[in-house]
C-alpha cells in the first residue's frame, strides 16, 4: 500500500511531473536520454534530498537537477547531470565523491564534489541484474516471482535513498524491497533483496549508517540493522505499525520518524523503543544533526522540530517561510530546508 512518503518523495517528485508531461500525440522524450535542462530558477523548483560534500552543499530534485553550493546556501549553482529523471537523495562519504539516486533506477555519481555526474545504475539494468541473479534454478519461489514481476516494469524502479560508508562500499533501497550493495565504488551492483528481513516487501524508505551500525527503515514499522557477520539485514522489532520515512542518531541514540508525526527513540541500539511527543500531526520526512549533537527535524507542514537531549524531546522553530519541507542540511549553526518550494535557509539560535 502506498504510504504517506510517497506524497514527498513519489507524488511530489513523480505526481507534479505529470503537468508537465508532453500533451497526447507529442514526441517522448526518455528521461534517461535526456540531460537536465539548464534553469535559473533550479534552486527554486522541488529538492528532494541534500548532503554536505565537505564544506559544499548539495542538493537534488526534479527532472534531474542537482544544484551545488559554497557560501552555505545563499547562492546556487547547476550541476551538469546526463539524465532528466526525478532525483530523491543524494549523499557523499567523501568530499568529491558522491551518489544521488532516484526513479527508474537511477544511480548518479560524482568524483568532482558535484559539478558533474554521470550515470552508474538504472532501472534497465537493474531489471537485468533481478532476472540474472533470482531467475534460476534453486532460488526460493517467491524471491524468483517477485524478480520476475520487478524486471517485469523495466525502467520503472524507484530508488528512495542511499548510503555510503566510504568511497567504495555503500547501499541503495527503494520500492518493494529494492536493496543493491557495492563495494567497489559503484562499479557493480549486487542485489541483496534475500538479505534483508521484509518478506512481505514493503518499501525501504532510508538507509543510514549510525554509530557504527547501518539501519534501513520502511512500512508498517520496518526497522532492520546491518549483522555485518552475516552479510544480512536483521530485524528490529518496533512497537509501531506506520511507516518509518527516516532514521536519525548517534552514537547513544537513534530516533525513527515518520507518519503524523510519529518518532520513535531507541537508546540500545534497536533493541527497545520509545515514543517521542513531537506536537505535531503531519509526516516527519528528514532529519538532520548539527555538529554539537542538536538533533532537527522537519515535516510535511514546514514545522522545524529541534532536540537538545539526543532526540528524548522535541521543541517547534517558528518558521519565516511556511512550505512542505522534504529534505534539511545543519550548516553552521544555520539550517537548510529542500522542498517544493526550493532551497531556504533557516537561522537557528543556540
Amino acid at each position: 500500500m502506498k504510504n504517506i512518503f510517497s506524497l514527498l518523495r513519489g507524488a511530489l517528485a513523480c505526481g507534479l511531473l505529470l503537468q508537465a508531461l508532453p500533451a497526447a500525440g507529442a514526441d517522448f522524450i526518455d528521461p534517461l536520454a535526456q540531460p537536465a535542462l539548464a534553469s535559473p530558477l533550479a534552486s527554486h523548483a522541488l529538492i528532494n534530498g541534500l548532503a554536505l560534500a565537505g564544506k559544499r552543499l548539495v542538493g537534488a530534485g526534479q527532472r534531474g537537477h542537482i544544484v551545488y553550493s559554497d557560501d552555505q546556501g545563499a547562492s546556487w549553482i547547476q550541476a551538469r547531470v546526463p539524465v532528466s529523471v526525478d532525483l530523491v537523495a543524494v549523499q557523499f562519504p567523501t568530499p568529491l565523491q558522491g551518489w544521488a539516486v532516484g526513479h527508474d533506477g537511477m544511480v548518479l555519481h560524482t568524483a568532482d564534489g558535484g559539478a558533474n555526474w554521470r550515470v552508474q545504475l538504472d532501472g534497465h539494468a537493474i531489471a537485468a541484474l533481478l532476472l540474472h541473479t533470482y531467475d534460476r534454478d534453486g532460488v526460493d519461489a517467491v524471491l524468483r516471482s517477485d524478480a520476475r514481476r520487478m524486471a517485469a516494469q523495466g525502467a520503472d524502479q524507484s530508488l528512495l535513498d542511499v548510503w555510503f560508508d566510504n568511497e567504495r562500499s555503500g547501499f541503495v533501497v527503494g520500492a518493494f524491497n529494492l536493496i543493491f550493495h557495492t563495494d567497489d565504488g559503484g562499479a557493480s551492483w549486487q542485489p541483496w533483496l534475500e538479505r534483508s528481513a521484509n518478506p512481505k516487501a514493503y518499501h525501504l524508505n532510508a538507509v543510514r549508517g549510525i554509530g557504527g551500525a547501518i539501519y534501513v527503515v520502511g512500512e508498517q514499522g520496518l526497522v532492520v540493522k546491518l549483522a555485518a557477520g552475516a552479510g544480512r539485514f536483521e530485524a528490529m522489532k518496533t512497537p509501531y505499525e506506520g511507516s518509518f520515512f527516516g532514521i536519525v542518531g548517534d552514537a547513544g541514540s537513534l530516533v525513527a520518524y515518520g507518519l503524523r508525526g510519529n518518532a520513535w527513540r531507541s537508546t540500545d541500539a534497536g533493541l527497545n523503543w520509545t515514543k517521542v511527543d513531537t506536537g505535531v500531526q503531519v509526516g516527519l520526512t528528514a532529519a538532520t544533526v548539527f555538529g554539537d549533537g542538536r538533533y532537527a527535524l522537519v515535516s510535511q507542514g514546514g514545522q522545524v522540530l529541534l532536540s537538545t537531549d539526543h532526540g528524548a524531546s522535541f521543541h517547534a522553530m517558528p518558521h519565516a517561510t511556511p512550505g512542505p519541507a522534504s529534505t534539511v542540511a545543519a550548516v553552521d549553526g544555520a539550517l537548510v530546508l529542500g522542498g517544493l518550494r526550493g532551497l531556504r535557509r533557516q537561522p537557528v539560535s543556540q
